[in-house]
């Protein structure tokens, strides 16, 4: 009888512990390692990058602000969509997925650096750069929408990766593109722009 006891203890002790963390991986897009669909130097370029497995990364560039999206994009989505920030702005290069358990990812993270402009200039100077992880919906097959699911500003919070894999985690898997409104979590400062978000109805 005590060892049933036991026994059940222990089932409710491991179905009680912590959910199992996504993993992360990490896939470089500097954009040399990047194809080329469309570009008009200065102006415009499209290009599709490295991504998880059959997983594409998809990249926008206009008027010295860029967008990225990830995964099996739908047609709408892919030629509509930009997300970016209202200042100019440029993504880093390297994007960390985040893997559900099965090899599926989910969500990615990618800090953005912002080119805050002087209040009295208009300039952008590297006092003011702000810097921002993004969190995105990765788009699957069977839905095709992928966007912008959080923000954690990098400069305000002592450790926003942290933050943002929990947002990555528990708020980009169910997102609703289109529905549900991206905002900023965490501790959010002055350098940490207005994001522009421009998806499809």
């Amino acid at each position: 009888m005590m060892n049933g006891k036991v026994a059940c203890l222990s089932l409710i002790l491991v179905s009680a512990g912590p959910a199992m963390a996504n993993d992360s991986a990490y896939v470089d897009v500097s954009r040399d390692k990047c194809k080329i669909i469309v570009e008009e130097p200065g102006m415009y370029a499209l290009m599709t990058c490295p991504g998880h497995g059959d997983y594409p990364v998809h990249f926008k560039e206009y008027d010295a602000r860029q967008s990225f999206s990830f995964g099996h994009i739908n047609k709408r989505y892919l030629n509509d969509a930009f997300e970016s920030f209202f200042p100019f702005n440029h993504a880093g290069t390297m994007v960390e997925w985040r893997v559900a358990e099965g090899g599926t990812p989910v969500a990615t993270i990618l800090r953005w650096f912002i080119e805050n402009p002087d209040p009295k200039t208009g300039e952008s100077v590297p006092a003011l750069e702000g810097q921002v992880l993004v969190v995105s919906k990765v788009a699957q097959k069977d839905d095709g929408k992928g966007c912008v699911a959080g923000y954690v500003d990098a400069l305000a919070n002592p450790d926003p990766n942290a933050v943002a894999r929990k947002v990555a985690d528990e708020v980009a898997p169910t997102f609703r593109c289109g529905v549900d409104q991206a905002t900023f979590h965490g501790k959010r400062g002055d350098k940490a722009a207005e994001p522009n978000n421009e998806l499809p109805d």
